[in-house]
């Protein structure tokens, strides 16, 4: 398709002469006028700009997704439907207002949550995908839906009370009984405007067409670190293509004892996936970002921007995965720690995709735990991440270890020195305190507002002191539902 088509409020729209780097933000309040939806940081930490997008899950069924519009290019709601504030009261009526608004919006009125109003468009269209989630069965959950959105006036007690009240509710109403017919179309697009270039091939075979018309074209999946450099580097991006139409990318699937995580899946989508199949994987990316950077965030982009301190890269390091690259001519398979060359850079070839991740299953035998030290617990870049496996024989001997830390180099990187320091020796207090003195040979960390490298070599020594502490009677252990601490205590681990 040569131009932009998707469905705001329930009207069809098409445009054709938009720089495809607009944001789906500057386009609402530019374009259209709908000046509910609010700009705060424009970069996803505030969630004034949330708007609902109708989206299909690994399941086939199609639900409405609290999103950051900020970081929500124009051409990646192409085939989609879109719910700004502005769609949520109904017509006019004598019949009061139960009739007239939405229930998320009378239980934030009736709950007194709104102060100054500039966050509650943003509130009220994450608590409208509150209401029609089915899995909000634990408080943790609620306070995971609502982390995204910043209150300045404070306002958070009755902001939660609203959330209480609506929070699984499914009303039978025109956006639940309106789901199948929202379901998301193609997005096969090839746009031009503005002397820019977005496409989103819907087949591999169109992928290297266009790779081979625009090799010089950057890729983009969910958007969430790239639409970064529009919005607060104001940078013009010439050609994008968008990973985001090949469905087999998607995939999260088991086979053969080993998990495939497609590298297009989202992070909200890999968490569910991962909640009792890989629970060190599904502790990291509990607080990965808040809800909204999770429905658009993807595997594969986080792994792929290659950032030192990416939250993906440490636990999968410690798990033992593989990259799947696919290019013109197939797959091919690299161990997960050769991926990363060096800042920034991994080992993708020219026209090649990472088309998935390949996690081995792990063992019950197996301790392995992530952990995540940033200075807030909601919604913050690690200053220390840290993921660890240690696998022991009959005797209490270790067979395997993996120390995988992200924030300590370069590179997200294993301390292979520390590992030497634990295989083969029983796994005790003084085989453990061995490997934590090994780990200042293995890491030289920068100094930089996160944390100073003597912290950080500090925190990364004490981190695998905690995992000791914490596998001794589970050796996987889940978070509890309020934690106050990247490392439980014992009373704070779930036993059995």
């Amino acid at each position: 398709m040569k131009h932009l088509r998707f469905n705001l409020n329930g009207t069809w729209i098409e445009e054709r002469d938009l720089s495809p780097t607009t944001t789906l933000l500057r386009y609402l309040r530019d374009r259209r006028g709908m000046t509910g939806t609010k700009e705060g940081c424009a970069e996803g930490d505030c969630g004034a700009c949330t708007v609902a997008v109708a989206e299909r899950g690994p399941d086939g069924k199609t639900s409405w997704r609290a999103i950051n519009s900020c970081l929500l290019l124009l051409p990646m709601v192409q085939g989609k439907h879109v719910l700004t504030v502005e769609a949520l009261k109904g017509p006019s009526t004598s019949l009061g207002m139960n009739e007239d608004y939405h229930p998320a919006q009378v239980a934030m009125a009736k709950a007194l949550g709104s102060q100054c109003g500039y966050c509650t468009p943003g509130i009220v269209m994450t608590m409208f995908e509150a209401t029609y989630r089915t899995d909000l069965d634990a408080p943790w959950k609620l306070d995971d839906q609502l982390c995204g959105n910043l209150c300045r006036c404070t306002g958070y007690r009755p902001i939660r009370e609203a959330a209480d009240v609506v929070a699984g509710s499914c009303p039978k109403d025109r956006f639940s009984e309106g789901l199948q017919a929202a379901t998301p179309g193609s997005m096969a697009l090839e746009y031009e405007a503005a002397g820019q270039r977005f496409t989103t091939p819907a087949s591999f075979d169109d992928l290297w067409a266009e790779l081979d018309a625009h090799p010089d074209a950057r890729f983009v999946g969910g958007g969430t670190d790239l639409s970064l450099e529009v919005t607060k580097r104001f940078a013009v991006l010439p050609k994008l293509v968008s990973l985001e139409g090949l469905a087999e990318l998607k995939t999260l699937s088991e086979t053969g004892g080993a998990f495939r995580l497609g590298s297009g899946a989202t992070i909200s989508e890999l968490e569910d996936f991962c909640r009792t199949r890989l629970p060190s994987i599904h502790r990291m990316v509990r607080y990965f970002g808040a809800r909204q950077i999770k429905h658009r965030g993807t595997l594969g982009g986080n792994l792929c921007t290659a950032s030192p301190i990416g939250d993906l890269a440490p636990v999968l390091l410690s798990l033992g995965a593989t990259a799947i690259i696919r290019g013109r001519a197939g797959e091919r398979r690299v161990p997960l720690d050769q991926f990363f060359t060096g800042y920034r850079k991994t080992a993708l070839a020219a026209k090649e995709v990472l088309a998935a991740v390949e996690v081995p299953a792990v063992p019950a035998t197996a301790r392995a735990v992530s952990y995540k030290v940033s200075k807030r617990r909601e919604l913050d870049i690690s200053t220390v991440s840290a993921a660890f496996y240690v696998d022991t024989d009959g005797a209490g001997r270790v067979t395997v270890a993996r120390l995988a830390y992200g924030g300590m180099a370069a590179t997200p990187k294993r301390a292979s020195a520390a590992e030497a320091a634990l295989v083969g020796q029983p796994w005790t207090e003084a085989a453990l305190e061995a490997a934590a003195r090994a780990i200042s040979t293995d890491f030289t960390p920068m100094s930089d507002h996160r944390g100073s490298a003597p912290y950080r070599s500090l925190v990364a020594a004490n981190l695998l002191r905690g995992f000791f502490e914490e596998t001794r009677d589970v050796k996987q252990p889940v978070l509890a539902a309020r934690h106050a601490a990247t490392v439980q205590s014992s009373e704070e681990v779930p036993r059995g």
